[in-house]
């Protein structure tokens, strides 16, 4: 059976640069960014971001006791503002939407903000940079983002980019993920 978190981490693997910068649009517990941390190395540098003080204080504390290089920037803020922290290419981000493992499941990502956070991310991309958008539909919002974003993916160029969706047709609840990969 296909294991989407490891399907997450084959697509990234190709586009990941030692030296380069990552971005973690929905930090959650820490696991992405942890691993694109390591991926950068002590050279490049990653930002997360996160609206909830929860998701900072474990995802610092998850860096901090795997012993991660000081190569991160943890943002107490939402990703629709990931331009007012970030101005050069990114060689891959990640967004995880939906709610922190853990927490309130009322607290989730939302179409408005994932909208912004995507448009920039999508510019942001460097050459062969790769975007990844988990997407959990077994909550109404968690549906409607994904609706969304399939609307404004697939009106991409594919002259600029390639946009793949990864799902599991035949279980509509799952998660499922999009793949824009720059030129």
């Amino acid at each position: 059976m296909i294991d989407l978190l490891a399907m997450h981490k084959h697509f990234l693997g190709a586009h990941m640069k030692k030296g380069g910068t990552a971005v973690d649009f929905t930090m959650g517990n820490g696991h992405d960014t942890l691993y694109l941390c390591e991926s950068v190395g002590d050279e490049g540098h990653v930002y997360a971001f996160d609206i909830q003080e929860q998701a900072i204080v474990n995802t610092e504390k998850l860096l901090r006791d795997s012993g991660c290089p000081l190569n991160w920037t943890l943002i107490h803020d939402s990703h629709a503002n990931v331009l007012n922290y970030i101005n050069q290419p990114i060689c891959a981000g990640i967004f995880n939407l939906g709610w922190l493992p853990g927490a309130d499941r009322q607290v989730t990502t939302r179409r408005e903000s994932t909208a912004a956070a995507v448009e920039a991310a999508l510019g942001l991309l460097d050459s062969d940079g790769i975007l990844l958008i988990a997407v959990y539909p077994g909550h109404e919002e968690g549906r409607l983002e994904g609706e969304m974003l399939e609307a404004r993916l697939s009106k991409v160029s594919r002259y600029d980019m390639s946009v793949s969706k990864l799902q599991i047709i035949n279980s509509p609840l799952s998660p499922y993920f999009y793949a824009a990969e720059r030129k």
